[in-house]
């Protein structure tokens, strides 16, 4: 069987003190989203995770953000209000994760 790199899509917003993650199926599920909100979240973000990386842009350690974090810069911790925030304000970055397919 043939393995091939994944696609990786995420949404990513640099913050005042934080840089935020949020992955999603793809970059036209958060088009079609952002030019029609009534297309369920569920149908655009992929895991309800708000990730930080600790300052380091899109490369950094990805880690859970605490609901303290989310307050300071979104003004909520509601998981639905920060991550629609994240995907109007974001940057939509594709990527290919290599797969580590030992045969």
């Amino acid at each position: 069987m043939a393995r091939g790199n994944a696609p990786q899509t995420k949404v990513h917003l640099k913050g005042k003190e934080e840089d935020f993650i949020v992955f999603v199926d793809s970059a036209k599920a958060v088009q079609d989203w952002k030019n029609d909100k009534s297309v369920p979240l569920a149908q655009v973000v992929s895991g309800w995770k708000v990730l930080v990386t600790h300052k380091h842009g899109t490369q950094g350690v990805l880690d859970t953000a605490s609901n303290a974090v989310l307050e300071n810069e979104f003004g909520t911790h509601k998981e639905e209000d920060v991550v629609k925030q994240i995907l109007e304000r974001g940057d939509v970055q594709e990527t290919e994760v290599q797969s580590a397919g030992l045969d």
